[in-house]
């Protein structure tokens, strides 16, 4: 499979910059959705670029930081539990990426989106279902996101020690939902998500 497909199809329509785009942490209970743009130079001198859920968190920092090395340009959108509670987590995915896009500099001309739904832009984009396992440059963003939205969870778990934020990043593990039920819920927990509404 050549995960240059779509970006050698982009081009070939007369696209220059083409970005990649997606999100972590749609399933948490807890914590920021995050999303990354990545636009990635042509020749990209990197191996192991795919799937960030199909690496081990060592391959993903390690990718991460050559990603960083070498990428034109990336852009990370975050929207906080507070606006996922408010509009939703579909709509707050997708705002997170459209905040990635505006973030990045120089701004592409084509956008592959992981998933089936557009983004509020007026770039020219295209969704792929399952596209982090389709496109080197939604891989790449899959990683960025991924990496940054963990980091930012180990942060966390230093405010908030007892939710034990470090090793599950707030996912619905076993040990997160007991601790739910010991300590109730912090302010970075989703108030609207079953497993957390249920305690408030």
């Amino acid at each position: 499979m050549d995960l240059w497909f779509f970006e050698k199809k982009a081009t070939r329509e007369g696209y220059n910059t083409i970005a990649g785009i997606d999100e972590a942490g749609r399933g948490p209970l807890a914590g920021p959705v995050v999303s990354a743009a990545v636009i990635l130079p042509q020749v990209l001198p990197i191996a192991g670029v795919i799937d960030s859920k199909k690496l081990s968190a060592k391959n993903r920092s390690r990718l991460y930081e050559e990603i960083y090395s070498h990428a034109v340009s990336i852009g990370i959108g975050i929207v906080d539990p507070a606006e996922i509670d408010r509009i939703n987590i579909l709509r707050a995915s997708l705002l997170a990426m459209s905040m990635a896009v505006e973030n990045l500099e120089p701004q592409p001309e084509c956008l592959l989106i992981d998933g089936p739904f557009q983004i509020s832009t007026c770039l020219p984009q295209k969704p792929i279902t399952k596209g982090d396992a389709l496109s080197v440059s939604i891989a790449a963003a899959s990683i960025v996101a991924k990496v940054t939205r963990d980091r930012l969870m180990e942060r966390y778990d230093e405010y908030y020690p007892q939710f034990g934020f470090a090793r599950h990043k707030g996912y619905p593990t076993r040990a997160h939902k007991a601790a739910i039920r010991q300590f109730g819920y912090c302010p970075i927990h989703r108030r609207t998500f079953k497993g957390v509404k249920e305690y408030l």
